[in-house]
């Protein structure tokens, strides 16, 4: 269960790393504008929120790799932590932006959470 669980924590960690790039670096192209179906005037109006957006994920990412990577019991609880807030801000965003956040970053992190506990 070790395994699936750190394995999840890693899908996790891509997730958001991908994230990242998608807001830093691509809000402004066909792959960030199509993540939200803004025009690109609009894109370039909330680049920078965007970006700041990104760079959260960022150490969300960071985190979740410093929980692996960590010796027990630091690794679990860094992993733990890390988990709930990817879990929270993932409903958060479906409460206040985009319903499609809990299932794209919400659910992807408690499952792996649920994966950590019972490991």
């Amino acid at each position: 269960m070790e395994i699936v669980a750190n394995v999840l924590v890693g899908l996790v960690a891509v997730l958001h790393a991908y994230i990242l790039v998608l807001e830093m670096f691509l809000w402004q192209k066909k792959p960030g504008r199509g993540l939200h179906g803004f025009a690109p005037e609009l894109a370039r109006t909330t680049a920078p929120l965007a970006a700041n957006q990104g760079l959260y994920n960022g150490f969300l990412a960071a985190g979740l790799v410093w929980g692996l990577v960590a010796a027990d019991p630091t690794g679990f609880r860094v992993r733990v932590f890390f988990l709930s807030c990817v879990v929270v801000a993932g409903v958060f965003g479906a409460v206040t932006a985009n319903r499609r956040i809990l299932f794209a970053q919400a659910l992807p992190g408690a499952l792996a959470l649920a994966a950590v506990l019972a490991a």
